[in-house]
């Protein structure tokens, strides 16, 4: 009797420890679904989990590609996509796509530019024409430029590309209903020896 009630002892904690362990990877495995799908659907790719701070290369450089199947060709950044890691530069890195007709498009097999990771590309030193790292440095005045560091370049002053000066939603020149007037606000409401403007005490 004693012998068949440890048998059955054994068997109830062994089919116990069975269901805890599956519980356990069950559990285990839907965390690391859940995981996988909010990363994949906030950045697309799982190399951008760790997004870049501090970038070096902006939208309008004239950047050289150091990886990849159009290895070795300059081009001009079109887009920076910083949530993804990610660049795209002019006329590089096509691929075909399948586009299905709809209204207003027409559909067909278009070569469009695919996104590049931002440590394939470099900058070119505006000097020697060659990819090159890319440092801060203050002037005289005291504005902040880019430089160009490394073995065998100028450490030549990269300058700021055009295009990010032209704003891409243009001020409007109608004054609005919410606008405040011209004249009320280069009105002097304040001067501290005529009392103008000053709080009553």
């Amino acid at each position: 009797m004693d012998k068949e009630t440890t048998r059955k002892k054994n068997y109830l904690s062994e089919k116990q420890l069975e269901l805890q362990h599956r519980d356990g990877m069950e559990k285990e495995t839907s965390a690391r679904d859940e995981r996988a799908q909010s990363t994949q659907g906030r950045m697309g790719w799982k190399a951008a989990e760790k997004l870049f701070r501090h970038w070096k290369i902006l939208r309008g450089d004239n950047v050289m590609i150091i990886r990849g199947k159009d290895k070795c060709e300059t081009g001009i950044i079109k887009r920076v996509i910083r949530s993804q890691n990610r660049v795209i530069v002019e006329g590089k890195n096509l691929v075909k796509k399948h586009i299905k007709q709809g209204q207003g498009h027409e559909g067909g097999i278009f070569s469009i530019e695919a996104p590049l990771h931002v440590s394939n590309v470099q900058v070119l030193d505006p000097v020697t024409r060659k990819p090159c790292k890319t440092g801060y440095k203050y002037l005289e005045d005291g504005t902040k430029v880019r430089v160009s560091r490394g073995l065998a370049t100028s450490g030549a002053v990269i300058p700021r590309p055009e295009i990010l000066k032209e704003r891409r939603k243009p001020r409007p020149s109608f004054v609005g209903p919410k606008d405040t007037p011209v004249e009320l606000v280069l009105e002097k409401t304040y001067d501290a020896k005529a009392g103008i403007g000053m709080p009553d005490l």
